[in-house]
């Protein structure tokens, strides 16, 4: 079961392993967003696919991050025209930042109950100077048609609830939602369209069979023309390039329990989604019950259960020092994948193979842009970011140890401002 505060509040979604043998146009390997988002588009253009997922729809971080829509991606938009050129880079960024727009639209045109409000999404400056950049942000996002403001460090304490920032950004097309819930609604709204999708199907074996595909799960297999490898963080060894390309990394969430009206009425009371800027940092937001819900970096192992995450709380505490009696619910992490160059990869190892990875936190808009991209892709369209070959990142066994040393590096880089 998703380990998540979400999947308390969500009634069971079971579906059916694959058995037997069958064919279809597309398999997607992965049931979360953005084979979710993939598996939607394509249904709905009328295309035969089948999606498999080792577990259920939303099991992996797709179903279990903060649930908050952020515009764009890891870098500014200026840095991505210079790193794609005026004209890929444009169109690029212009789709990035304003992928909550298309979030939001599924949600309405399929009537997914997710909790989504589009409140905005704030950027907080820990230290004085990053606010330079987010001056120059601003400006940035502005020109692609968001509603970008700059926060003094009076308006962001208000909006926040404590003095801790230095000021802000918010933009307003960004909000929240209930992660889980969106994902099971992207599920059904695709059954809905024509998709057929099963759990428990883990795929063991993905061959070239002839001009397609063969799909082994442990109870059936597939031929198809075409497969789409969504396993983002959970990529494991069916492509095991692919899961040496990326770094897996944990995020946790603490969730207490609804806050009391006075601090409910004082944190982020428009519900409105805090990321703070730095290397490790923490990240926030209130949900529909009026809980907050803390999120950061964890061990690089699963963990359970609020106590298995004291630094989220400790860190509340710091921000609002008033909060020390509050009483904490759930907690909860999974895998994220970061890519080192901070960008999502888009792949075409062999033909008729695509796999799309590395949403580096931003994974709620961007996963479902991919998926739309890549169903988009299967019909002759423009890929959004260049197909590249995939690389295994060099001493790839030893990520582990690498993310505690990245972390301990990038908290001392925050403590001292850099």
């Amino acid at each position: 079961m998703n380990p998540s505060l979400y999947a308390r509040h969500e009634a069971s979604f079971t579906l059916a392993p694959l058995t037997g043998k069958a064919r279809a146009q597309i398999v997607v390997i992965g049931a979360g967003l953005t084979g979710l988002s993939a598996a939607l588009h394509l249904a709905e253009a009328g295309r035969d696919v089948v999606v498999l997922d080792a577990h259920e729809p939303g099991w992996g971080a797709s179903g279990r991050n903060g649930g908050q829509i952020n515009p764009g991606l890891k870098t500014t938009p200026d840095q991505v025209l210079e790193d794609f050129g005026p004209e890929r880079g444009a169109v690029l960024a212009r789709r990035a930042w304003a992928a909550p727009d298309l979030v939001f639209d599924l949600i309405s045109r399929h009537n997914i109950a997710c909790d989504a409000v589009r409140s905005g999404t704030i950027r907080a400056a820990t230290v004085a100077s990053q606010m330079s950049a987010l001056s120059s942000l601003a400006i940035q996002c502005t020109a692609l048609g968001n509603e970008a403001e700059l926060l003094t460090q009076e308006e962001i304490s208000q909006r926040s609830g404590t003095a801790f920032y230095h000021g802000g950004m918010i933009d307003r097309r960004g909000g929240q939602l209930d992660p889980l819930a969106y994902t099971r609604g992207l599920a059904l709204a695709a059954i809905k369209a024509g998709a057929k999708l099963h759990d428990r199907s883990a795929v063991s074996t993905l061959r070239r069979d002839g001009a397609g595909w063969s799909v082994v799960t442990p109870h059936g297999s597939i031929q198809a023309q075409q497969v789409i490898l969504a396993t983002n963080g959970y990529s494991g060894p069916v492509h095991d390039r692919l899961r040496r390309s990326i770094v897996p990394v944990f995020s946790a969430i603490a969730a207490s329990a609804p806050l009391p009206p006075p601090w409910r009425a004082r944190i982020l009371a428009q519900r409105e989604s805090l990321y703070e800027l730095g290397e490790i940092t923490t990240y926030y937001r209130i949900d529909a019950a009026g809980r907050l819900l803390m999120g950061g970096r964890s061990a690089s192992r699963n963990l359970e259960g609020p106590e298995a995450f004291p630094y989220l709380i400790a860190r509340a505490r710091r921000l609002w020092p008033g909060l020390d009696k509050l009483e904490w619910e759930a907690g909860w992490n999974g895998q994220l994948a970061l890519t080192l160059d901070h960008y999502p990869h888009l792949h075409q190892p062999e033909p008729g193979l695509l796999a799309c990875v590395g949403y580096n936190g931003r994974g709620v808009a961007m996963a479902t842009l991919m998926g739309q991209n890549l169903a988009e892709l299967v019909q002759g369209g423009e890929a959004l970011f260049p197909e590249t070959p995939i690389k295994p990142i060099p001493f790839h066994f030893g990520w582990k140890a690498g993310v505690v040393a990245g972390i301990a590096k990038g908290r001392i880089n925050d403590r001292l401002g850099l």
